[in-house]
């Protein structure tokens, strides 16, 4: 892909961020920054730390050294974890969205597809009934889910339609950020070829900024602007998707890459 036009003042800047649960198991003194309508690809193997970083980017684990600075607009400016935890789960609800890997985990099961949707509207202040229906149903139409089924519960959806509508139930509300782990993971090729134009249309038109932890390389070339290359916790190589997949310097990412060409 392409770099969008991005703004000179970073939505997200992270500053040696570190968090271990044990020796060796997590990351450590990691710092970056994302902006406007960027998508910043993690990648490494099983075991790299970029899960573990993913949530404490995104409010969900509390990091023991370091801080992150969220810059939403208009000059402001919160280091996310002095936040009361309420303002955090704020965050999550409305200006941020989270994309887990196992759908399920980001859907409210018993509830119906337009009750998802409709939830995350409620959220930002939407309180008409027929508006909030509208919407959610537009949605699902959006993501290539019938509208026969906005009644239905995500229990009854195969796994990739669980994905879309996790994605649309994130998306609704029209965040500045989205974090997504392994988006495509556990789908098979057709239904991942799908589900990564969808998301790649999406980042377009909405001009998202979005952070994806894949371990997937094709899926960090096709929605990534930058990489960062993981390896025992620690960011070994950094980059334009492009140069780094092309043409990377470090040793670990040589391996990476060739492995999936080999």
């Amino acid at each position: 892909m392409n770099v969008a036009t991005l703004s000179s003042t970073p939505l997200l800047s992270v500053e040696n961020l570190t968090y271990f649960y044990t020796p060796g198991k997590g990351f450590g003194n990691v710092s970056f920054e994302i902006y406007p309508g960027e998508v910043l690809g993690i990648v490494g193997e099983s075991g790299s730390g970029k899960t573990t970083l993913l949530k404490a980017i995104s409010a969900r684990l509390a990091p023991q050294e370091g801080r992150i600075i969220y810059r939403p607009g208009a000059g402001e400016e919160h280091d996310l974890y002095r936040m009361a935890e309420s303002d955090r789960r704020r965050l999550l609800r409305t200006d941020w969205g989270v994309v887990h890997q196992n759908p399920l985990d980001g859907l409210r099961a018993r509830v119906s597809a337009g009750g998802n949707i409709g939830e995350r509207l409620m959220a930002v202040g939407e309180r008409h009934y027929g508006d909030i229906r509208r919407q959610a149903g537009q949605w699902l139409t959006d993501v290539e889910i019938p509208l026969a089924r906005l009644d239905d519960v995500p229990t009854t959806f195969s796994g990739g339609m669980q994905q879309r509508l996790q994605i649309a139930r994130n998306l609704v509300t029209h965040p500045k950020l989205v974090f997504m782990d392994e988006p495509t993971g556990g789908l098979d090729v057709s239904v991942q070829a799908r589900l990564l134009d969808l998301l790649r249309g999406l980042v377009v038109e909405m001009q998202l900024a979005a952070v994806i932890v894949t371990h997937d390389l094709g899926v960090a070339r096709l929605l990534a602007h930058r990489l960062l290359v993981m390896k025992h916790g620690e960011v070994v190589e950094s980059g334009l998707t492009d140069r780094v997949l092309d043409d990377p310097h470090h040793p670990y990412t040589q391996l990476l890459v060739s492995s999936i060409l080999s």
